[in-house]
This record gives structure tokens, C-alpha cells and sequence, in this order.
């Protein structure tokens, strides 16, 4: 896992994404922040689209970044989303959808897991692994 001054990097990154979210359809802005095993940040927000099904989520944004400069291995993300009109007190954790663990799962690094921290706030941080999300997961070794 990483140090606490790291995680708390990588959480103040993914608010900051969050700001360059597309959301004028949904209003549910997303950021994410990765951290690659070679030590470099990227970042990457929602981006939806009027066809919905163009629409991508901010943490295949940020894997695709990430992956297209070169970083082959992550080994922590973070995220965070919400919608500016729903009260602070009824938010919850934005996990991850589907399609994004599975993206995320292509770059593990060679730990075998990615450390995967879900903030409601810079304070307010569920942390978990990308194992734990996505158990028994298919990756390029079964190729």
C-alpha cells in the first residue's frame, strides 16, 4: 500500500480531476488519479456524450493516460464523484462500474493488486484493493 502522505496525494488529485469533469447530461462529475509503478501521476475526469454509450468514465480516462505515456503498471487510483446538487450528508462512495475494473485489472503491476482508495471527501476515504472488487478476474496471463 502506500504511505499516507502518497494516498493523500493521490485523493487531492482525483478532487482536482473532478473539476475538469463532462457531465451537462448526468451532473455527476467524476475524477480519478493514478499512480503508476515508475512513480508518474495521471489524471482524468468523466467525459459523457449525447449517445450516452460514447460516454467514459474518468477511470478508464485516466488508464488510457496513463497507458498511452507509456505506464504499463499502476499500482493505486483514486476517485472520487458526486453531484454538486446532492447534499455533502447523502453523497456516497463512487466505486468503480464494471467495464473499469476490467480495464484497470489489464495493468497490475507485479504485486498482483492495486491499491483502490473511494473518497467522499479529502478526509472521508474508503480504502480496498482492485482483488477485492474484482475477485477470480481474467487478465492477459490466461491469453
Amino acid at each position: 500500500m502506500l504511505n499516507q502522505e502518497l494516498k493523500k496525494k493521490l485523493v487531492n488529485l482525483a478532487f482536482e480531476a473532478r473539476d475538469d469533469s463532462y457531465a451537462p447530461y448526468s451532473r455527476f462529475k467524476v475524477g480519478a488519479a493514478i499512480i503508476s509503478a515508475d512513480g508518474r501521476t495521471f489524471t482524468g475526469a468523466n467525459i459523457e456524450n449525447a449517445s450516452y454509450g460514447a460516454t467514459i468514465c474518468a477511470e478508464r480516462t485516466v488508464a488510457v493516460k496513463a497507458a498511452s505515456s507509456g505506464a504499463r503498471q499502476f499500482i493505486a487510483i483514486a476517485i472520487t464523484g458526486f453531484s454538486d446538487d446532492v447534499p455533502p450528508e447523502e453523497r456516497d462512495y463512487a466505486f468503480p462500474c464494471g467495464i473499469c475494473r476490467q480495464v484497470l485489472r489489464e495493468f497490475l503491476p507485479e504485486s498482483g493488486d492495486i491499491a483502490v482508495f473511494v473518497a467522499l471527501s479529502p478526509e472521508d476515504v474508503f480504502e480496498t484493493t482492485l482483488n477485492a472488487l474484482l475477485p477470480h478476474s481474467f487478465g492477459p496471463e490466461y491469453l
